[in-house]
């Protein structure tokens, strides 16, 4: 059996590029050791980037009504989120199992074939494809045939393994444990407040029970085979911070450390790695989940245009040019945040000296976005426009048939053209890319203090950043529709949207 694109891991990475790939019209099959999800969530919400990321695929309305802050924080201390350009506010208290829901009510809808109870045991790239076998939930074995194998099976990924990627880095030197517990009543205790001995940290969540983190220093990592009992998580909570919650239930609990890796190259022929498969770290500030969807955002149309035959395979280098420098420095943030909020009092000369830095508005903007993902710049080629490599922030628009805004237009997952000065010429050269690229001519609404200010032209790549602006040369626009969306249709005939 032969299909496009195999992807091992039906975790939030996962399900997104299943569902970026049918966007694009690409037949995939999503590989689950799991018979059902495990319902349990690490992640409690999502960053200003992914709430953009799901907006700009009309995702948005699926959660429902979502509570926001502009609350931040950078090891815990606190930042403003609120100052960063064009950004939603971060979301708050959404369920990780919930996000994993939706997003892959999603990709089912458009079609991802997705195989729960199916286990990935093995791989053999033979040049021209991959072959895959798979433990079926008889426990036969089986191989499918895929052009293109994606491991987003986590840290501790099969794939990565199988397919003998470098994963360098260091090891954790401390465990943590996470827990959901009911039957108790636990005060609130933020991230950052530092107890004797280590940290401790509780909210109450919607449902009524309490989320706890703990961390005892000098506590080295254990090798489990399982969960920790909620007694261990207990027995540490209660060494920290003298209240006992034995009477309690911990309706899910599990440990995790501060190992802190990346992969050396995101692709080896035809095997590719994103989310946890590719980084592990410190997840401090709720980060890893977030990187893992914007990495599959980033990939999803490259390996779509690539096995649709519309691009070249040097398209997929850039996914590895781009977002293992973002990885790269994900792990830094992690790290240092992990100094200043599980550190002892030998760090508070660090904290009051961050503290004070963030009291700048420069430092805040810089940090927050620096966790919210929002900083990310890729080099898309010549040209010093602010704009230029960064996520295009929302923008209302107005077109001859009515309002739109940038969001609404990437919803289809497609290179968008906005002919901001009426220009017949730069129409007319976009016609040859109108099976990949969508023209709209429009007018930006938030006038002179908008991010379109003077701008006359923005491409715009199917993952929301910025690929070329004008004032510019039509041979630089040429160029870039050629190095994003490959080369221009011979017949110049438009295969579904179009110019608008």
């Amino acid at each position: 059996m032969n299909t496009p694109v195999i992807i091992v891991g039906a975790g939030p990475a996962g399900l997104m590029l299943a569902g970026e790939l049918r966007l694009a019209g690409t037949e995939v099959i999503v590989l689950e050791r799991l018979a059902e999800p495990t319902g349990e969530s690490r992640g409690l919400g999502f960053t200003a980037r992914t709430m953009e990321v799901f907006d700009q695929r009309d995702m948005l309305s699926r959660f429902g009504d979502i509570e926001t802050s502009s609350y931040g924080h950078f090891g815990g201390l606190p930042i403003d989120l609120g100052l960063q350009d064009g950004a939603h506010y971060a979301a708050k208290l959404v369920p990780q199992a919930r996000t994993e829901a939706v997003i892959a009510e999603w990709a089912t809808e458009l079609g991802a074939d997705i195989r729960r109870g199916h286990e990935f045991v093995g791989l053999t790239d033979t040049g021209d494809g991959v072959d895959v076998d798979v433990k079926q939930p008889d426990g036969s074995v089986h191989t499918l045939r895929g052009s293109y194998l994606v491991g987003c099976d986590g840290g501790r990924s099969v794939v990565r393994k199988i397919g003998q990627f470098d994963f360098p880095g260091t090891a954790a030197t401390r465990e943590m444990f996470i827990a959901d517990v009911t039957g108790v009543d636990i005060r609130p205790r933020v991230i950052g407040e530092t107890v004797p001995g280590g940290m401790a940290m509780g909210a109450q969540l919607p449902s009524g029970a309490h989320r706890i983190v703990v961390c005892e220093r000098g506590n080295p990592p254990k090798k489990r085979t399982e969960a920790p009992g909620f007694d261990e998580v207990a027995d540490a909570w209660q060494r920290l911070t003298g209240e006992d919650i034995h009477a309690g239930t911990g309706e899910w609990v599990t440990a995790f450390g501060d190992a802190t890796r990346q992969v050396t190259e995101y692709r080896k022929g035809r095997v590719i790695l994103a989310g946890d498969a590719a980084h592990i770290h410190l997840p401090a500030g709720g980060q890893g989940m977030n990187a893992s969807i914007q990495d599959s955002v980033n990939l999803g149309w490259k390996l779509a245009a690539v096995v649709n035959g519309r691009a070249p395979e040097s398209l997929l280098d850039t996914y590895h040019s781009e977002r293992h420098p973002v990885g790269a420095r994900l792990l830094m943030n992690t790290q240092a945040q992990g100094l200043l909020f599980l550190s002892g009092d030998e760090v508070q000369p660090l904290r009051d000296v961050m503290t004070e830095l963030i009291g700048f508005e420069s430092v805040s903007k810089h940090l927050g976005g620096m966790v919210t993902g929002l900083e990310i710049r890729y080099d898309v080629g010549p040209g010093d426009h602010p704009l230029l490599g960064m996520r295009m922030p929302s923008e209302d628009l107005a077109t001859d048939t009515g309002k739109t805004s940038t969001t609404e237009l990437l919803h289809g997952g497609r290179g968008v053209l906005l002919d901001l000065n009426n220009d017949a010429v730069l129409r007319h050269t976009a016609d040859a890319w109108a099976d990949r690229v969508d023209t709209v001519t429009a007018t930006p609404q938030s006038g002179p203090d908008g991010p379109l200010a003077s701008t006359d032209a923005v491409l715009l790549r199917p993952d929301g950043h910025i690929a070329w602006l004008a004032p510019g040369s039509a041979s630089g626009l040429v160029d870039s529709l050629n190095r994003w969306f490959g080369a221009a249709a011979t017949d110049r005939t438009p295969v579904g949207a179009g110019t608008r």
